[in-house]
């Protein structure tokens, strides 16, 4: 198995192929942790080596809190991926982000309930800073990327993450908003931590499909998937640019982010 992979890519609801890859192939990979959510399509686009991995499955079969986070993070891991971008789907928690607009997370507040967030095992504790949860290097990246494809996006933006598949009550949406947060969704944690403890850089776009119910308009999923169709070309757009932005070397402290975390 090629362990020369530079970027992997999750794809969120909407984008179940990246629409990018040329000499692409399927690649079948188990983990100690389980299967992925499915095969990962690993080819090449402007020269760089590139993997893919819807994170619902091809079908979008598997819902947000069924997911095998540590599965799909160990599958990029084992493909020699450094890098990981995140596109996701998401609601808002401010007037201002509108259905249609993109927003980039630089924080999370974790309100899941039963998902395995770690790779430690007995006898190994690590205590992982998140304090900045996101790469630097690619949030630049992906700024300069949307900078060039005429696209706003909402910068320094926290994300609200819930458990699902449900979506949430007026009175849990009314609190959400209540925090100062930004947008809501189901699957930036813990995939984001995994990949800061497997050492690997990632940063998230997130489309907006919809006022959370805050708004007193009930969310629907066939609201969520009609503004994620008419964004998947955006997407795309700028995953492509991204490619083109990301720099060759790492410079940042993703690298290392072991070094101080285990006792």
């Amino acid at each position: 198995m090629d362990k020369d992979v530079e970027i992997g890519i999750f794809g969120g609801t909407g984008i179940y192929d990246s629409g990018l890859l040329e000499d692409a192939q399927d690649v079948t990979i188990k983990t100690p942790y389980g299967n992925p959510s499915d095969d990962i399509t690993v080819g090449t686009f402007m020269g760089r080596k590139i993997a893919f991995l819807p994170r619902h499955g091809k079908k979008h079969t598997i819902p947000p809190h069924l997911i095998n986070y540590r599965a799909n993070i160990w599958a990029f891991k084992e493909l020699g991926t450094s890098r990981i971008i995140a596109p996701s789907a998401v609601g808002s928690l401010k007037e201002e982000i509108m259905p249609g607009h993109f927003v980039m997370p630089s924080q999370f507040l974790d309100f899941t309930k039963s998902r395995k967030g770690t790779f430690s095992k007995d006898g190994r504790v690590i205590h992982i800073s998140v304090a900045d949860p996101f790469c630097p290097e690619l949030q630049s990246s992906i700024i300069e990327s949307a900078v060039k494809q005429n696209i706003d996006i909402h910068r320094n933006c926290t994300y609200v993450c819930i458990e699902g598949p449900r979506f949430s009550t007026k009175a849990e949406s009314k609190f959400y908003k209540s925090t100062g947060a930004d947008i809501i969704g189901m699957t930036m944690v813990p995939e984001c931590q995994l990949a800061r403890e497997a050492q690997m850089c990632y940063a998230s776009v997130s489309t907006v499909t919809d006022y959370d119910v805050w708004a007193e308009k009930p969310v629907t999923a066939k609201e969520v998937i009609n503004t994620l169709e008419e964004n998947v070309k955006k997407t795309r757009d700028i995953l492509k640019e991204l490619v083109r932005c990301i720099p060759s070397n790492r410079e940042c402290k993703c690298p290392d982010a072991l070094k101080e975390a285990e006792f």
